[in-house]
């Protein structure tokens, strides 16, 4: 079966491949030098925050193992570093509109490296500590560097369109390459040079301190509502205002939640779904071929935003459609085999299919990020963009808090079944959003063309 992973792996490369080297006039989007070193700049430091945070994901639970911790114990942990970046990261995250987001850029990189140093201690107080950090420190990854960057990119003029060329981009580079050359890595250390499980954390602390330097040496400073007389309460009021009073806001913060909470569903449980009788799989190799397909999704999402037609909110419809395709598969497949009872051996034929299908839906999610990342800048309100964005993942850390909580009182494939729901009405939320932005725009049309005429007719009459 090994010739099978690398067949798919081969594959996912030479399609990226084509994909960027034929990349035509079409494709690409022609601008100026001022904009290519902003732009730069940002994926600079953007790689080196998501190498910060992917250096940390293969060893975190086998590191909680060495410590003799038990799996409810680490369940726990992990439980807690949801429900802080519900509860803690929501109020750090709101206080970037305030207080600046270049500010809070640098305390994402100071709460994460004190995350990191908590790992060199198995005390369980102390890993808790850590786990409570590292939360708060993903709500900001995930809302303050976006923040940043949109406000930046308005504040200097560039043109709207350019904003998709950076997202995509990013995409590519932090949720793909990054991830990829850093699971390499973090097992160069710890299985290859022999070093003690904690040597990643260690080195995503470097990388997090050379990121925090460059923030801190070439980012200029930008808000959202940074008015004395709003406290942090009427911060929150506003933004749900926002949220309530806009349909659209509402209508995009559901569809985040929705693929979201389905996509870390998947990540706790596509291990089990491709080996339930303890099957020996390559967890790494699988999981930097998944991250190959994200960067096949993030290249095609490349040349989607770069084009008029057609329009992020029309495609993102298939793409939730295929995304719940691809998780009825375990469903589906778990009619191919008989269970045998025997442990070990290799992947099976099913889960070879449900390998298929697996790396089809992380393809999915390469097209989601540039994607939402577009049409949050378009829709979120600058003066609460951080706040409202926070406000999003509440009910997506919820979600999450109890899955990790019930994922043994469940069949796989019912979590499964979920998560294709979810997605599905995801798909149907996404058509409403569509069918608003172009009402909207076909009014906005008619008004200027109206205008147009009612001008015309008082200079005639002039």
């Amino acid at each position: 079966m090994e010739a099978f992973y690398f067949l798919v792996f081969g594959f996912l490369a030479a399609v990226v491949a084509a994909l960027e080297l034929s990349k035509n006039i079409k494709d690409r989007i022609n601008t100026p030098s001022s904009f290519n070193v902003f732009k730069n700049n940002y994926l600079l430091v953007y790689s080196l925050m998501m190498s910060g945070d992917w250096l940390q994901g293969p060893y975190v639970y086998y590191l909680y193992s060495q410590y003799g911790y038990s799996k409810g114990d680490i369940g726990q942990l992990f439980i807690a570093g949801f429900a802080s970046s519900m509860f803690f990261g929501t109020i750090v995250g709101s206080l970037a509109d305030k207080r600046g987001r270049r500010r809070a850029c640098v305390t994402y990189c100071m709460t994460y490296i004190l995350s990191c140093i908590t790992k060199h201690s198995p005390q369980y107080k102390v890993l808790m500590l850590g786990r409570i950090l590292g939360g708060i420190a993903t709500s900001l990854l995930f809302s303050a560097f976006e923040s940043w960057l949109v406000a930046e990119h308005n504040k200097r003029g560039f043109d709207q369109q350019w904003l998709s060329i950076t997202f995509s981009k990013a995409v590519f580079l932090g949720n793909g390459l990054v991830a990829i050359i850093s699971g390499l890595f973090a097992n160069l250390l710890v299985d290859t040079l022999g070093l003690s499980p904690v040597a990643p954390f260690d080195a995503a602390a470097c990388f997090l301190a050379i990121g925090m330097a460059i923030i801190l040496s070439s980012w200029t400073e930008n808000f959202g509502d940074s008015s004395d007389n709003k406290n942090l309460l009427a911060q929150f009021r506003s933004a749900a205002v926002a949220i309530a009073s806009d349909e659209k806001v509402a209508l995009l913060g559901a569809i985040q939640s929705l693929f979201e909470g389905s996509m870390y569903t998947f990540v706790f449980l596509w291990t089990p779904a491709l080996s339930p009788n303890d099957e020996e799989i390559p967890h790494g190799f699988i999981f930097a071929t998944f991250m190959l397909a994200s960067m096949l999704g993030s290249s095609f999402a490349a040349r989607l935003l770069a084009r008029s037609s057609p329009r992020v909110e029309s495609y993102m419809q298939i793409v939730f459609v295929v995304s719940a395709a691809s998780l009825l598969l375990p469903i589906l497949t778990n009619f191919l085999d008989i269970p045998s009872g025997t442990k070990g051996g290799g992947i099976s034929f099913s889960g070879c299919i449900q390998l298929l299908g697996f790396c089809t839906f992380e393809a999915c999610v390469g097209i989601f990020w540039p994607s939402i990342m577009k049409m949050r800048s378009q829709y979120i309100p600058e003066e609460a963009r951080s706040t409202i964005m926070n406000f999003f993942r509440i009910p997506l850390n919820m979600f999450v808090c109890i899955v990790l909580y019930n994922v043994d009182a469940f069949p796989i494939t019912i979590m499964f079944g979920m998560c294709s729901i979810f997605l599905v009405m995801a798909s149907v939320l996404q058509r409403r959003l569509m069918v608003i932005a172009e009402g909207q725009k076909s009014s906005k049309f008619l008004f200027a063309l109206e205008s147009r005429y009612f001008l015309n007719f008082i200079v005639k009459q002039g």
